[in-house]
């Protein structure tokens, strides 16, 4: 039984030992008693197994879509507020991801405090979860630091009175914690696990490239290289295949640090359904990459499409370009999973067309990570697994922190060029000599084409702060052959507005702030 069923089974058995009338009404069915469980080992695993429901799922790319690379492509969902700039604290989308986070962050925190009772085990086991409890933890909190800016500190259950009188702990302490959290973690973590059931499982790995992510975020980049070289050492390589890699092939390989594991039928998700061109069993085209996206990869010569000798072909703009342009987006001309050809240009008269409905991409693009023909007969029914760490975001992580230390050596191209020459992407290698501008210049490229899509680019454009500068004005999609005349779609009567004094952090939700009125707000909300 692997890690998702345990979990599963989990719940199932909660649920029906509180269904069976037979049972002596004694224990609470809301929750797992204590004079009931944390008795066993079994206990234990099955305990912190269902802590992993609570990781990030298909959210990863929602919060992509409120970038420049992409797009929400409803105007009406709640999320094109954000791009539009007009949301508030009363926003469900700001609500919810702050909800989900100390949700999870409350299942840690009542697991930490109960796992001890369980004694019948070998200690060396205990600790384990708790390492991977405590990660977990870790992982929300970057979320809420990230998002939110200054959160509350919960490192324990609280009881309702307690809960209204919180206030927001600076987030400079909040990376304090996280930066603590990981390293107590790590210490109790396996390097690696052989055990098939095993699978998807937090290891040491998890914990340290977690700190590299937290103290980039941060602005701790010394931290943040030193955590980032722990990683290395511990087994992880990349992936030959950029094209495979999010593929049901190529789930747990050594690229891969941590993910959310899913079992089609027992634990699906419905990324197929979400992200698919509308052709595709009616496909959502829920979010769209955008012509910043696209443009944005470099010929195969390594140039900007728009820079001098760039061999850029306007006529064919997705010949000779960077190859993870095409594992990325679909694109005019790509094969669909149902053997249809994509065509999106509105003269096509295909489903796929831009306004042939309001379903299909209104940019023309549609994302093609995670999205496996596997998957068409049942497109919520989906089993891939979803990426939320992996080693190349390590390897540039690294380059990154050291590029802001000025430590411009050797070891700084060669984390960049290996995620360059992936075996199957054969870009060229950065030439030596670059200056620190040009060297981040250089990391910021690969992180947007290497990561499009996988949940990072909205906290790198902030801690960049260039959100203010790509996050305005209209969203732009394809350019099609109009009768001979190149034309570039616009997406219809959405123009993006960004507020430097107060959208580089999200409110705190209002309906927090009304059962908590010690919460303070962020600036300017």
């Amino acid at each position: 039984m692997n890690l998702i069923n345990r979990s599963i089974f989990l719940f199932l058995a909660i649920g029906l030992a509180a269904c069976n009338k037979n049972l002596l009404d004694t224990a609470p069915t809301d929750r797992l008693a204590v004079n009931i469980f944390w008795k066993t080992e079994a206990d234990a695993k099955l305990a912190v197994n269902a802590l992993y429901q609570d990781l990030d799922s298909t959210n990863i790319l929602a919060l992509d879509a409120l970038t420049d690379i992409g797009h929400t492509n409803q105007n009406f969902d709640v999320q094109a507020y954000v791009e539009l700039g007009t949301y508030d604290q009363s926003s469900a989308k700001v609500y919810g991801e702050w909800k989900s986070a100390y949700k999870g962050i409350h299942a840690v925190n009542y697991f930490l405090e109960n796992v001890d009772k369980v004694t019948a085990v070998t200690p060396a086991l205990i600790n384990q979860f708790k390492g991977e409890a405590k990660t977990l933890r870790a992982y929300q909190y970057i979320k809420l630091a990230g998002l939110y800016g200054d959160v509350p500190l919960v490192t324990t259950s609280i009881t309702l009175e307690q809960a209204r009188a919180l206030k927001r702990t600076p987030v400079s302490e909040i990376y304090d914690f996280i930066d603590k959290e990981l390293i107590d973690a790590a210490a109790l973590l396996p390097a690696s696990y052989t055990a098939a059931a095993d699978k998807g499982r937090i290891a040491r790995g998890a914990a340290w490239a977690l700190k590299a992510r937290a103290d980039l975020f941060a602005g701790r980049y010394q931290l943040a290289a030193n955590a980032a070289t722990e990683v290395n050492g511990l087994g992880y390589t990349l992936y030959d295949s950029y094209q495979k890699l999010f593929s049901y092939a190529a789930e747990n390989n050594r690229e891969v640090i941590l993910d959310k594991q899913f079992i089609k039928d027992n634990y699906p998700n419905n990324i197929f359904s979400i992200l698919a061109p509308y052709s595709q069993k009616n496909g959502n085209s829920s979010y769209v990459p955008t012509k910043v996206l696209a443009d944005t990869y470099q010929t195969k010569d390594g140039k900007d499409i728009n820079a001098g000798g760039s061999n850029f072909d306007p006529l064919h703009p997705y010949d000779n370009r960077d190859p993870r342009l095409r594992y990325s987006l679909f694109v005019d001309g790509d094969v669909l999973p149902s053997g249809l050809i994509f065509h999106p240009a509105p003269n096509s008269g295909t489903a796929d067309a831009i306004g042939s409905t309001y379903i299909a991409s209104t940019t023309g693009y549609n994302l093609k990570k995670y999205i496996n023909t596997e998957d068409y007969v049942n497109p919520t029914n989906c089993g891939i697994n979803i990426i939320l760490l992996r080693y190349a975001e390590v390897l540039l992580t690294y380059a990154e922190a050291k590029i802001e230390l000025n430590q411009l050596d050797q070891t700084v191209y060669n984390a960049i060029n290996a995620v360059r020459q992936r075996a199957d992407v054969n870009m060229p290698v950065l030439p030596t000599g670059l200056t620190q501008s040009q060297l981040r210049d250089a990391v910021r490229y690969e992180r947007t084409v290497e990561l499009a899509f996988e949940g990072q680019r909205l906290y790198d454009i902030r801690r960049w702060k260039t959100a203010e500068t790509v996050m305005k004005g209209p969203v732009y999609g394809i350019t099609w052959n109009n009768n001979g005349q190149l034309t570039t779609v616009q997406v219809v009567s959405f123009n993006r507005a960004f507020d430097k004094s107060r959208h580089y952090l999200w409110p705190v939700p209002q309906k927090e702030r009304d059962l908590d009125p010690a919460l303070s707000q962020n600036p300017n909300w």
